[in-house]
């Protein structure tokens, strides 16, 4: 199994930042893409942003330009830095790692953007 820890998040004013970030621990042998899901209340999970184990980022349109993602593979963690926030970006947001043995969710942080 691979354990997920996240932290950052919080309550933010429209216009303003917060950082995620994510640690894996456990069984970990190759983490081949790492990233951030959200899911707001009523709405599916929908990717935020991944980034492969080469450092190749993807993002969401929603976010593009104003979030940005990275990685270290020396201590298997993933950040995310959320700048220029809006109100639609409140939801918890899900820390998602992915290795041979399959797909990891974390517990979910909450981000909430108030206008």
């Amino acid at each position: 199994q691979v354990q997920l820890v996240e932290s950052g998040g919080g309550l933010v004013q429209a216009g303003g930042s917060l950082g995620l970030s994510c640690t894996a621990s456990g069984n970990i042998f190759s983490i081949n893409y790492m990233g951030w899901y959200r899911q707001a209340p009523g709405n599916q999970h929908e990717l935020v942003a991944t980034i492969s184990r080469d450092g190749i980022p993807n993002y969401a349109d929603s976010v593009k330009g104003r979030f940005t993602i990275s990685r270290d593979n020396a201590k298997n963690t993933v950040s995310l830095q959320m700048n220029s926030l809006k109100p639609e970006d409140t939801a918890v947001y899900f820390c998602v790692v992915r290795q041979y043995t399959g797909n990891y969710w974390g517990q979910g942080t909450q981000v909430t953007v108030s206008s």
